[in-house]
């Protein structure tokens, strides 16, 4: 008799607890989610970076130019989802980054000549994105995402058409994704990358945006 009051009891605690748990996560994952994020530029770190050597076995009168001081813009995101179900949701996204140098023209002894540092490229990436939600709590949800869209990638220097504006296909791959809750607003970390292409020969983005942090509110 004990033992089945104990099971009952038990059983009405779990009911109870499940319907607070459900009732708390129904008001913090409303359908609506918007984002806010930062990403890293490690590629274009990896990619574009000061000479390793100048020429200073030259004449004075010999002169080269380099490209130097590059200033890395990380990218700066802003993301939209619609939630289906408790698992699956559907956005868009649209990310910014860019990089800018100097070009510093040096004659054969390595001294500078002329600076110009008006130099830059930037990527724009325009993308649909889905979402798979795969561990629900009310402070914490663990999720996966992929997204397809289009890079548009512009600057100061020109394809080898000789036009300044170029695209190509662009993929957002979030590996594993952890989101912190507070009610109706949250934070996420997510890892992943973003990788943004011509062709086999032209590549803008190759992993970049490993890490990404973003602020949020669901509504």
């Amino acid at each position: 008799m004990r033992v089945t009051r104990l099971i009952v009891l038990l059983a009405l605690s779990c009911a109870v607890f499940s319907a607070q748990a459900e009732t708390k996560w129904d008001h913090i994952t409303s359908r609506n989610e918007l984002r806010i994020g930062w990403g890293d530029q490690l590629f274009e770190t990896l990619m574009w970076h000061n000479p390793t050597s100048i020429v200073k076995s030259m004449p004075a009168t010999y002169s080269q130019t380099y490209h130097e001081d590059y200033r890395y813009y990380q990218h700066l995101w802003l993301e939209y989802q619609w939630r289906f179900t408790h698992w699956f949701s559907l956005g868009a996204m649209v990310d910014g980054s860019g990089v800018q140098w100097d070009d510093v023209t040096r004659n054969g002894k390595g001294e500078e000549i002329a600076r110009d540092p008006g130099h830059h490229f930037f990527n724009i990436v325009v993308m649909p994105t889905m979402r798979f939600t795969y561990f629900h709590h009310p402070n914490v949800n663990l999720y996966s995402g992929l997204g397809i869209g289009v890079d548009i990638n512009s600057g100061t220097e020109t394809n080898t058409k000789g036009q300044y504006t170029d695209f190509g296909a662009a993929v957002d791959v979030t590996v594993f994704g952890v989101s912190a809750n507070y009610d109706r607003w949250f934070m996420t970390v997510d890892f992943g990358g973003m990788t943004a292409f011509k062709n086999s020969q032209v590549i803008y983005l190759a992993l970049s945006r490993m890490i990404n942090v973003s602020i949020g509110a669901r509504f």
